[in-house]
């Protein structure tokens, strides 16, 4: 299992919106969920930092999410830019492979 790790500062008032877009119901999971190999997505949000978001995308391989990827790039663009406007920070944690069963 491969995991797409981002971590999101929204801007004061574009939570709920931020929250409808990047949550396992939002744009990118429903761009997401017309491949296979998409698993789910989980939103996370800092209790002490509430502006500060991460997200985490689970696929079945990194192959996978690098093909879906290149295949959905301009959906994918459209959905970023939609995205920078209710954010003020955007930084890639890290892609991850789920270790053990």
């Amino acid at each position: 299992m491969f995991v797409a790790l981002w971590e999101y500062e929204v801007k004061p008032g574009c939570e709920e919106r931020f929250e409808n877009a990047y949550g396992p119901a939002g744009d990118w999971a429903r761009l997401f969920r017309s491949d296979s190999n998409y698993r789910e997505t989980r939103l996370l949000r800092d209790p002490v930092r509430p502006a500060i978001y991460l997200t985490l995308d689970f696929w079945n391989s990194q192959e996978a999410y690098e093909q879906f990827m290149a295949a959905h790039k301009n959906r994918y663009k459209m959905l970023d830019a939609a995205g920078e406007e209710l954010t003020s920070q955007e930084r890639r944690i890290g892609w991850y492979e789920l270790v053990g069963p």
